[in-house]
């Protein structure tokens, strides 16, 4: 008979790939996407097929997966809202229902600091308990909300299962595509006039060395996961030798909702949130029941975003803008 297990699904994005060269070292790793997978470590199980339908249960019907890590959540702000939430929401639910069917003794919810969302009341650092109001704001990551209060359900209902939850702030790296890491790698990116709040980067090694230590036995609850420090969004940029380009932020909303409607911006203007209000977060819980500590300092992940560890040349003048 085969040995327990890890399921991770969306195994085939950037982050999967980082926590399946991780995790395979030690256990035997099975993983889910509809992506390929290429370069795959010779012993990793992929299946390339969706989480929503009925040959994904079957994986679990086998019962040798011990362990879930769910990491299979489409952000694409170009794609109908009910598209994320077929995916993200149903997707979920349907892998939980199967976790709890089959006796998956472990799980392991990739969530995100989005779901508190950047807000002009938010307190310096936001605790686990903090509301979710990332949506109040920007209704599109609504379902990222949802999935998060639904794995919180998922832990009262299923007191036998180590049922964990990590909410890691802005996820950066070389490999990373995110808003965040793209509105980093824009020559001259927005800020707006008058704005300078303190933002938190976490490089996507970090997160899968978060993610392993959430399948030690024992570990279970919710856990803000924050990188090595906090900086001044201004003191980022210009770590990365860009030159910002100050916009009032009255103009800044409408012209961006223009840009993207007409394809000459990857953000929608919701995302100005982020460079306006605070959304810092406090990993105190994380570093002292995961002992998660990250591994790369500060400066190397503001550098991962360009894929440079060696210093850096002064600013750069022109440009294309943007926002995260």
């Amino acid at each position: 008979m085969a040995r327990d297990a890890v399921l991770v699904t969306g195994i085939s994005g950037n982050l999967g790939r980082a926590l399946a060269r991780l995790l395979h070292k030690t256990d035997r790793v099975i993983g889910i996407d509809r992506r390929p997978f290429p370069g795959a470590p010779k012993d990793l199980e992929v299946h390339h097929l969706d989480i929503r339908k009925r040959k994904a249960e079957d994986i679990f019907r086998r019962g040798d997966v011990q362990a879930l890590i769910h990491m299979a959540i489409v952000r694409d702000p170009r794609l109908p809202q009910h598209e994320h939430h077929s995916f993200n929401v149903l997707g979920t639910k349907a892998v939980l229902s199967h976790a709890a069917k089959y006796g998956v003794r472990k799980v392991v919810v990739l969530s995100s600091a989005f779901v508190y969302g950047p807000q002009p009341g938010n307190d310096n650092f936001l605790t686990e308990e903090s509301p979710l109001l990332g949506s109040q704001r920007f209704p599109e990551i609504r379902d990222l909300v949802e999935v998060d209060m639904y794995a919180q359900q998922y832990i009262w209902k299923h007191p036998e299962v180590e049922t964990v939850i990590l909410r890691p702030v802005h996820i950066v790296g070389p490999t990373v595509k995110n808003a965040p890491s793209t509105y980093l790698r824009l020559p001259r990116p927005w800020m707006m006039a008058g704005f300078d709040p303190m933002v938190q980067l976490i490089h996507e090694d970090d997160v899968a060395k978060a993610l392993a230590l959430a399948l030690r036995p024992g570990v279970r609850g919710i856990f803000n996961v924050c990188g090595p420090g906090e900086l001044p969004l201004s003191a980022v940029l210009r770590e990365l030798g860009r030159a910002p380009l100050p916009i009032p932020h009255l103009i800044a909303r409408p012209l961006l909702g223009k840009l993207f409607q007409y394809r000459l911006a990857g953000f929608p203007s919701a995302e100005l949130d982020h460079l306006q209000f605070l959304c810092t977060v406090d990993g105190t819980r994380a570093e002292r029941e995961l002992g998660f500590r990250p591994s790369h300092t500060l400066r190397e992940t503001i550098r991962s975003v360009v894929g440079e560890t060696a210093p850096m040349a002064p600013p750069a003048a022109e440009g294309s803008q943007g926002a995260a």
